[in-house]
């Protein structure tokens, strides 16, 4: 009796141990399906973080290149601007000289005269 009452309880262990190691198996394999679910989850948040990147980096350069050229423009036009006023100057020196010239020349011709007196 005593092994009858002995083999049940042991019957009792061993199917409650198999039962319980079942539960804990479909848990373990219910944790690695969220645990790859999440997985893909980071992995689309991360291709997503990854492409807003690539397009500010994109941005960044467009704007970089757009104010090089805005700065070229700038020096180009600063030169023209000087160069037309350093003609300006050449010609207004030029004018000054000429009228000098000719007050001397004038000039030259008034002492010649009253010489010739």
């Amino acid at each position: 009796m005593k092994k009858a009452i002995l083999s049940s309880i042991l019957m009792i262990a061993l199917s409650i141990s198999f039962v319980s190691c079942r539960e804990t198996k479909d848990k373990a394999k219910d944790a690695i399906e969220e645990t790859n679910e999440a997985l893909k989850d980071v992995g689309e948040d991360m291709k997503k973080v990854g492409e807003d990147a690539k397009g500010a980096a994109n941005k960044a350069m467009d704007a970089a290149k757009e104010m090089g050229d805005d700065m070229k423009d700038a020096g180009s036009e600063a030169l023209d601007k000087a160069g037309d006023a350093a003609k300006k100057v050449g010609e207004d020196v030029k004018d000054a000289a000429n009228k000098a010239a000719d007050k001397t020349k004038a000039a030259v011709k008034e002492v010649e005269e009253e010489i010739e007196e």
